[in-house]
């Protein structure tokens, strides 16, 4: 492709400069002939410090947001905005022609995407997905490393669905993505904010940025779908210029609200009053999935999806790995994983858990490394006061010391009367939860989810959590026989 053809909407450069780009990349690893590289200044890495050597593998243009010393550049506001852009010309703007629906939150996200695919497919509509735990391109999934994908990821994969024939495509997008502008200039057809409750306080210092990094979803939308219960929601409503519809479970003015919520095991029931009353039903425990399902619900019905259609779409759901899932173990206790690792996820899925267990909860978990530390304490406590037993121990400690990540958690863990334990190593604290469950009782595993490693100072190694519940149940089978 021409590299006039590139710069689009980003830039001019003479005719003698119009070259052929083969690769566009903001990464040394991924730069080769004939390459595009797009100098962007990172956390920690600047790309405009390495031009010589990028020119060296390949790099035959660069953009920048300063002025290089290079045969050909591109002076630009934003180097973010600029790759987002230049990569969607790459691969012929394919959001255009997708009706793509963007949904972002501190918790939901994930739920709330695969409801929307869930339904829009029962419905007869193909749907591609991109998200924290897969990315469906219309033909086949894949598991995802980032939330929303970088860049050039992402509008490949919208290429994809199109080619494949999707019309739709449910997306997460994460407040990183759009502080970081990875999806500049893709229009949604509808955008939905599930709930705001701190998070990634360690990228946006403070929840003024992070608010304000959600709300950008907002500024190339057609419509919108609010949970107005969530007060940093309701409190920037004004600040959002499109058509708007609410989900409430507490203000029954709201588009969509749901009341006379019947909690069990296996789900949750509702009374969802949009123009009249439906009876609706979730396979999915926790009040927090009926946000979810409103959610999902208001979002198709705005795209043309008859309510009746979609509440019976609902009752079909079969969940996602990882989130409130239930692992298969054949015992008189039951097990769940799931990815919570904020404070306001732990207090929802632990909440839930109380409403269908008839003994103890025993909560197994820790906090990632690297990532915001203010939080930790508060997870703690609030394990402490919901749980009966909690076992602390590692997450993704990363490069940071797993200790002190520990020592944290005890902060607050310490200040309730629960029993806990500490065991560092995840794999033998999960051992020890199984070990001690009785009749009746719900171990809870949280913060890891769907992910199938453990990030240390080392790396990345393989950890399935389901696979190492099932290791510990075959172990010994007199433990588990004496129950």
């Amino acid at each position: 492709m021409k590299l006039s053809a590139l710069l689009n909407g980003v830039g001019e450069i003479s005719p003698s400069q119009d070259v052929e780009i083969e690769n566009v990349t903001d990464k040394l690893s991924e730069v080769k002939k004939n390459t595009l590289f797009v100098c962007i200044d990172g956390d920690s890495f600047d790309g405009n410090d390495f031009i010589t050597y990028a020119a060296r593998k390949g790099a035959v243009a660069f953009v920048s947001e300063r002025q290089v010393k290079a045969k050909i550049s591109v002076r630009v506001p934003s180097a973010r905005k600029a790759l987002s852009v230049i990569a969607a010309n790459f691969y012929g703007n394919p959001a255009n022609a997708l009706k793509i629906i963007g949904i972002t939150g501190t918790n939901g996200k994930t739920t709330t995407a695969f409801l929307v695919r869930h339904i829009l497919e029962f419905s007869g509509k193909k749907c591609g997905l991109t998200g924290t735990v897969q990315k469906f391109t219309g033909e086949k999934s894949v598991s995802s490393t980032l939330t929303t994908p970088e860049p050039m990821e992402l509008q490949k994969a919208f290429s994809e669905m199109l080619k494949n024939g999707c019309e739709y495509c449910a997306s997460e997008i994460s407040s990183q993505a759009l502080a970081q502008s990875r999806a500049e200039g893709v229009r949604f057809c509808a955008a939905a904010i599930t709930n705001i409750t701190p998070e990634h306080l360690n990228y946006h210092l403070n929840m003024e940025n992070y608010i304000s990094s959600k709300l950008l979803l907002f500024e190339n939308c057609d419509f919108a779908v609010l949970n107005i219960d969530d007060k940093n929601i309701s409190n920037n409503e004004s600040k959002i210029n499109c058509r708007k519809f609410t989900v409430s479970l507490k203000e029954r003015l709201a588009d969509y609200f749901a009341e006379n919520i019947v909690s069990t095991s296996g789900g949750v029931e509702f009374d969802l009053l949009h123009d009249k009353i439906y009876k609706a039903a979730i396979p999915l425990p926790g009040i927090y999935n009926v946000y979810n399902a409103l959610c999902a619900v208001a979002i198709c019905s705005g795209l043309g999806i008859e309510t009746p259609a979609c509440i019976e779409a609902l009752a079909s759901f079969k969940g996602v790995e990882g989130r409130c899932e239930r692992v298969p173990i054949n015992r008189d206790f039951s097990v769940i994983i799931d990815y919570a690792h904020t404070p306001d996820g732990f207090e929802n899925i632990i909440s839930s858990a109380r409403e269908f267990t008839k003994n103890r909860i025993i909560t197994v978990f820790g906090c990632g490394g690297d990532r915001d530390k203010s939080k930790r304490a508060v997870m703690g406590k609030i394990a402490g006061e919901l749980s009966d037993a909690v076992i602390v121990t590692d997450d993704n400690p990363r490069t940071e010391n797993p200790v002190r990540i520990i020592c944290d958690i005890l902060e607050g863990l310490g200040k309730t009367k629960c029993h806990y334990a500490v065991v560092s190593d995840r794999k033998d604290a999960i051992g020890l939860a199984l070990k001690i469950a009785e009749k009746d009782d719900t171990v809870l595993i949280l913060g890891k989810g769907h992910e199938k490693y453990q990030i240390t100072a080392n790396g990345k190694t393989p950890f399935d959590e389901k696979k190492i519940i099932q290791e510990f149940l075959k172990q010994d089978e007199k433990i588990w026989n004496s129950h």
